[in-house]
């Protein structure tokens, strides 16, 4: 998703910025413009669904939904009714718009839009019956188990005329928004080399629920372990940065070094190298990592800039002294996954190819991941054609 253009984002950069006038001239006509459509967004409450809930990223959803006048929550639907009751009595869901039966839900409620919280495998299912139904389809990360089943939802979403967009949290992160517009301004020269780190100290340690535990460490509904639990976030960053390039190759080497059987199935440890043409991706997705961790590191040839959490950074524009940074707060319809739902639906956002919700970043995210998983097995570099 590319964010809001926003003429702040770089006041904390100043002292920095004021020796480069042809610099700043470019980052103010970046700023000023906004890439989205001009149509107006509606002022109905866009109808969604909750479509499964034992996707741990339900719990923030469902409730921020369940409080806002522009969003209008007509069911959440789960196979299993105690689930159903569990998170419909959390969040003070009506019984009535509690369902066991996803087509019941879709034909009394008529939403707009569904929001998936199943496991990564049922995915495609899921898009492959709302797309002929015309309903659009937002899914936490990642979008697919392999690239059979993101091809399938590709082609279910082209026929059906549908958007699928993948929600992942640092979408929303202030700073990774500020680390993009440096490199589309040039304040950091020509884009070497991405790093991203991403997990924590593992789903059982966090507290998970069970629910979501059980297919996390299950290879066939998650796709894999750490590799594709966190791995997701470094592709999709890499491939919103990169505007959809293709990688020349795939490197990944995944151990199991968590003693605890419930991950005897799964890698607990990732680190990915994605080649490109010009620059390099590192990848290192853990359930091992002793805090949680979402940081990403972007290097070009004369500058860089750390995304340190969701606000603060460090940057190093233009060969200028490194200087902390606390990014500019997202705003509008890019601020938050309910607000862009709703904008993309009304078309008054239009998501270009390469941004970070769309469904041609995240099948390539899906190749990076099985090109990752190959790699694993087989011990050898995977090289990408298009």
């Amino acid at each position: 998703m590319l964010p809001l253009m926003r003429l702040n984002i770089f006041r904390t950069m100043h002292r920095s910025l004021f020796v480069w006038p042809a610099l700043c001239c470019l980052i103010f006509f970046m700023m000023t413009v906004n890439k989205s459509t001009a149509q107006p967004a509606s002022d109905a409450p866009l109808k969604i669904a909750i479509v499964g809930v034992v996707h741990g990223h339900v719990h923030g959803f469902l409730r921020d939904a369940m409080q806002r006048s522009d969003i209008e929550v007509v069911g959440v639907y789960d196979a299993d009714a105690a689930l159903v009751k569990k998170y419909g009595d959390l969040y003070n869901v009506p019984t009535n718009l509690r369902y066991t039966n996803l087509e019941k839900l879709l034909e009394e409620g008529k939403p707009a839009a569904l929001t998936l919280f199943t496991n990564t495998f049922d995915h495609t299912e899921i898009v492959e019956m709302a797309a002929p139904l015309g309903i659009h389809v937002m899914m936490e990360k990642p979008l697919a188990v392999s690239m059979d089943h993101a091809n399938r939802m590709y082609k279910a979403a082209k026929a059906g005329g549908i958007h699928v967009l993948v929600n992942y949290e640092t979408t929303w992160y202030a700073s990774n928004a500020h680390a993009y517009q440096m490199v589309e301004a040039g304040a950091l020269g020509t884009l070497r080399k991405i790093v991203v780190h991403d997990g924590h100290f593992g789903p059982k340690e966090i507290g998970v629920d069970k629910e979501f535990l059980d297919w996390l460490v299950d290879p066939v509904l998650n796709g894999g372990g750490a590799l594709t639990d966190f791995g997701c976030y470094g592709a999709n960053l890499m491939t919103w940065l990169l505007k959809g390039e293709m990688p020349e190759s795939v490197m990944a080497v995944t151990q199991q070094l968590k003693s605890d059987p419930v991950y005897s199935k799964v890698d607990d440890e990732t680190n990915i190298l994605v080649t490109y043409a010009g620059a390099q991706g590192i990848i290192q997705a853990s359930w091992n990592w002793p805090y949680h961790r979402k940081d990403m590191e972007v290097y070009g040839d004369a500058g860089m800039a750390i995304a340190l959490n969701s606000k603060a950074m460090q940057v190093a524009p233009l060969d200028s002294p490194r200087e902390d940074v606390v990014a500019a707060p997202l705003t509008g319809a890019e601020a938050d996954p309910l607000s862009y739902l709703k904008a993309v639906v009304d078309e008054s956002i239009v998501p270009a190819p390469h941004d970070l919700s769309a469904l041609e970043n995240n099948i390539m995210v899906t190749r990076i991941l099985d090109a990752a998983r190959e790699s694993a097995a087989t011990g050898k570099r995977v090289y990408l054609t298009k």
